[in-house]
Order: C-alpha cells, then structure tokens, then sequence
C-alpha cells in the first residue's frame, strides 16, 4: 500500500490541511476588502442618487403635468364648446345665405308653364298718320251752343232793385242804334243792328269780334 502512486502521504495531507486553513484565514479578509468600496465609487454613487432625486422630481413634476393636462382637457374641451358655438354659428349664418343664392337663382329661371296655357302677345298698334287736310266748320255742325243777345248793361244799388214794380224803366248804357253784342258761350264774338222781322227781334251782324278784343 505505501507504494501505490495513488495514494497519498501523511506529508501531502498535512500541507492540504495547512493550506485549507489558511485559506479559510484568508477569506474573510479578502470578503472585508472587497467590500471596501473605494471613495470614487461613494461618489458616483452619491452623484447617481442626486441624479434619481432630481429623476424622482423629474419624474413627479411630469406626473403634475400629466395629471394638469389630464384635468386641463375636460376644461379644454369645455372651453372648445364655444369655438364650437361660434363655428354653428357661422353655420347658421352661412345657411341663409345659401338659401338667398339660390332663391335669386331660381328667379332667375323661368318657370315650366302648365299645360295648355301660352303666353300673350300684345299687338303693335302703330299709330296711323296725321291727316293732312284742313279742319273744316263740317266737324262742329252738330256741337251745341249758347247764344246770348245783350242790349246793355247797368249797375244798381240794392235799394233800387228792392224799388223796381211792374212798369219801372231801367236806364242801359248804350244809346239808341248802338250795336249790341253777341255772346257765344259767354265769349264776344260779334255786334250787330237790332231788328224786328215779322214781329220777332232779330240782330243783323254788322262786325266780327277777333279773340284778342
């Protein structure tokens, strides 16, 4: 047995032994050193957590934010219902004028006639020329007129007419064998001679009066 290779001497297992415990001395020595963090890394670690708090803040005001917006949105959307107003509003006005457009446009177009009805048409009634002859006396031949004879005339006083009895005498203007005047429509037109012809008066014109007299 002592002479197997494979097996080892009380020397070998000793000097394991030695070394196992002196390994198990050695590790936590090791373990506290490594654990010994060196100033540097404090620092960036320090650094890092400064850097999350400002993160955190980061963080906690774009939560306000989005919690602002998300309250801000019912209030937008409530403050949109205006604009939406002013935009029903143009459309209300818009509508109207659409409606006038086309109103004119269909006034503009004529409307389909019913059936059996057609337009009239008036007649050109040219006026027929002036006659060119004379006005003659032959269109005045059955006009009427009032002919009157005055004798004279006079002016008296309410008094003397009040006095005037059957047999009273009124004095004329004219003289005897003056003219008297003849009267057309209560326009002088002509003076002339009294006469009795067959017991009837009768005047003799003896001068035309012109319009200017």
């Amino acid at each position: 047995m002592p002479d197997d290779p494979d097996l080892i001497g009380q020397n070998e297992i000793e000097d394991l032994l030695s070394q196992a415990k002196g390994a198990a001395e050695a590790s936590p020595q090791q373990a506290s050193a490594s654990d010994a963090v060196p100033q540097d890394e404090i620092d960036s670690l320090l650094n890092s957590i400064g850097d999350g708090a400002a993160a955190a803040n980061a963080h906690a005001a774009i939560g306000g934010a989005a919690a602002v917006a998300t309250a801000v949105s019912p209030a937008s959307q409530a403050s949109g219902a205006p604009g939406a107003t002013g935009s029903q509003v143009g459309d209300d006005v818009q509508f109207p004028l659409e409606q006038a457009e086309q109103a004119i446009a269909a006034d503009g177009q004529e409307a389909p006639s019913p059936a059996g009805v057609s337009a009239f048409k008036f007649q050109d009634f040219a006026g027929e020329p002036a006659s060119t002859e004379k006005a003659t006396l032959d269109l005045l031949r059955d006009v009427q007129l009032d002919l009157k004879i005055e004798l004279g005339r006079t002016q008296m006083e309410l008094e003397e007419v009040l006095k005037l009895r059957c047999g009273s005498v009124v004095t004329l203007d004219k003289l005897a064998g003056d003219p008297v005047d003849v009267y057309v429509n209560g326009r002088l037109v002509a003076r002339g001679e009294v006469l009795v012809l067959s017991d009837s008066f009768c005047v003799r014109v003896a001068e035309l009066v012109s319009g200017n007299e």
